[in-house]
């Protein structure tokens, strides 16, 4: 390490407590001042309350002596009141605090969650893709809703803290300077053992990320429905419990370790520090015998010395929780910190309404991020507007990665993607997106109402929008519907009260009437009936050519049946197009493409 290097991670730090702070005060500007506020008054009551005791006990010891007791006891009465009325004022300022506290720890939490979500759809998809990506985000999610709050009321109670110690060191000082001295040696050993292991913990919290996230994967598919079905045809419930524990005995046993050996230099910090203070202690006494002070300045002092010591201790553990949560907090800003590929550029060319030339692919080549397999070397093929096509080829072919490519949620390694011959990075990938209705292999299923799954497809119209029951009834869903206690407003799924659960056909139907229900120019369906009976399917593509008629539809199918209706079929092998021609023409050519036919339609007969 560079002798410069220690002043950069000091720099960082400060930087990332700057971000916490500036984020907590726009987040919740009001309720930061006001508890600020709070917070310094708290700070200087502690000293009017013991002075005001002070007054009141040498009061109460003259009394004992004084002629006129009626007067030394209205002394005292008056005395008590005043401190009742200080005690009042500290309780109502503490819980004025505390609830300024928790709306303001609530309000903050809610927006880091949100700034976690907004950046968690702003990255790229290939970051799925990525470890040490999920590494980072389990990170941040851990740390980053609490921690911002901390640093924001952790300065504020430094500054209490400080005003406090700074009241009660200036009373010590009045009667002995080394009595406060010894105020500040007695805490300091205790809070650098703290940040000492601040930075292990921190250090092994990264380290174990991936343990951490392990367990946790066990425990998912324990708890949850994804896996329930499986885990208990296969009888997979004890080996993934025993998994879970054996990855939590291990965090548990290294973190116990930390723990052990922190709490042992703690205890010998401790032994010099109680040597010190009861030092102080026997010192006031000896002053106190010798007449020096009155017995109200002995409480006075002791109170003095007790409560400085508890906010010299309170000042130091908050410096050094600001040291930990600083260190925490590097965790969030490192995943805020990712910057995604996919941009949009800064002046977007104009999608073109209609698209006038087509789609090419222009000698793509891909591979996944952290795969050493290309997909594609060298992939050309162009797509007329207007133009149905229909891709086929054996699993791993590429065809999915195809359409991915093509949505730009990823961008090809080398080679272009053109749309009208203007490359997509020239686009703006949502205003791409937003041309292009896609179902999935893999779509989504979302507990949410009939309605909805479908309406998802295009959140711009109204929700209450006819095309939505259009869509439904072009993807055959619309008997789906039907069948629902509450029709299309029927709560799908279990993971909420009342939801209906659905086959995994009528899942798929609603899945095609959301892609159904975007009007965009380009459609892409990748294996869209693969969960539908033959009779479903049939209905299905009986309308699909009405239903994409005007549009540039792309079809991702096993079933031959299906994609012999597309204008052009193209067979992909080994990341490259094999075969390209109408289904009359690759049988005529007895190639590839028929001998797939062949085979599937020889189950047939």
């Amino acid at each position: 390490m560079t002798r410069t290097e220690p002043t950069r991670l000091r720099i960082r730090r400060t930087l990332r407590l700057g971000r916490a702070i500036r984020l907590v005060w726009q987040t919740a500007r009001g309720w930061t001042a006001a508890n600020a506020l709070l917070l310094a008054v708290q700070g200087f009551l502690p000293l009017l309350t013991l002075y005001l005791t002070k007054l009141m006990i040498d009061s109460v010891v003259a009394g004992t002596t004084a002629p006129d007791k009626s007067a030394a006891f209205g002394r005292v009465a008056s005395l008590l009141a005043w401190t009742g009325l200080v005690a009042l004022a500290s309780a109502l300022v503490r819980s004025a605090s505390d609830l300024i506290s928790e709306n303001q720890a609530m309000i903050v939490t809610d927006r880091i969650s949100d700034i976690l979500h907004e950046k968690s759809v702003e990255i790229d998809l290939a970051y799925y893709e990525n470890p040490k990506y999920f590494d980072t985000l389990h990170r941040a999610q851990q740390e980053a809703p609490s921690r911002p709050t901390h640093i924001v009321n952790g300065l504020a109670q430094v500054g209490m803290n400080g005003l406090s110690l700074a009241a009660m060191a200036g009373l010590l000082v009045t009667l002995h300077w080394l009595v406060a001295m010894v105020l500040f040696i007695a805490v300091v050993p205790g809070i650098f053992v703290r940040m000492r292991y601040s930075g292990k913990l921190y250090r092994w919290q990264r380290e174990k990320t991936q343990t951490e996230r392990k367990s946790w994967y066990y425990h998912w598919m324990l708890t949850g429905d994804q896996h329930a079905k499986e885990i208990r045809l296969f009888d997979l419930g004890g080996l993934f419990r025993e998994r879970f524990r054996g990855l939590r005995r291990i965090l548990r046993g290294e973190k116990m370790g930390l723990s052990r050996r922190r709490a042992i230099a703690d205890l010998i910090a401790q032994i010099g520090s109680t040597a010190a203070i009861y030092g102080s202690y026997a010192f006031i006494t000896f002053r106190t015998v010798r007449g020096d002070i009155t017995i109200g300045d002995l409480f006075m002092y002791f109170q003095a010395f007790q409560r400085g010591q508890g906010y010299l201790q309170q000042l130091l553990a908050g410096m050094a929780g600001l040291y930990e949560d600083n260190l925490f907090l590097s965790n969030f800003y490192e995943f805020l910190d990712i910057r995604p590929g996919i941009r949009p550029p800064s002046n977007p060319r104009s999608f073109p309404k209609p698209i006038q030339t087509g789609i090419r692919f222009d000698h793509v080549a891909f591979s996944y991020p952290g795969g050493g397999r290309k997909v594609f070397s060298d992939l050309s093929l162009s797509i007329g507007p207007g133009e149905h096509v229909a891709l086929v080829g054996n699993n791993g072919a590429g065809k999915t990665t195809l359409i991915k490519l093509l949505c730009r949620l990823y961008d090809p390694d080398q080679g272009d993607i053109l749309l009208d011959g203007a490359p997509l990075r020239e686009y703006d990938p949502a205003a791409l997106r937003r041309e292009i209705s896609v179902i999935l292999q893999d779509y989504s299923r979302y507990h949410a109402s009939a309605r909805e799954n479908i309406w998802f497809g295009d959140v711009a119209i109204a929700r209450d929008d006819g095309r939505i029951l259009e869509a439904a009834a072009r993807a055959g869903a619309d008997s789906v519907l039907d069948g629902l206690p509450k029709g299309i407003d029927t709560l799908l799924g279990k993971w909420f009260e009342e939801g209906e659960e659905l086959s995994i056909g009528e899942w798929q139907k609603l899945a095609l009437a959301r892609a159904f229900l975007r009007s965009a120019q380009i459609l892409v369906l990748d294996e869209p009936t693969s969960s539908l009976d033959a009779k479903s399917e049939y209905e299905v593509f009986r309308r699909f050519r009405e239903l994409a008629k005007g549009r540039t539809a792309l079809l991702i199918s096993h079933r031959f049946s299906t994609v012999r209706m597309a204008d052009r079929i193209m067979v992909i092998e080994k990341g490259s197009i094999l075969e390209n021609g109408s289904h009359e023409e690759l049988i005529r050519k007895a190639g590839t493409y028929a001998q797939m036919f062949e085979a599937q339609a020889r189950n047939y007969r």
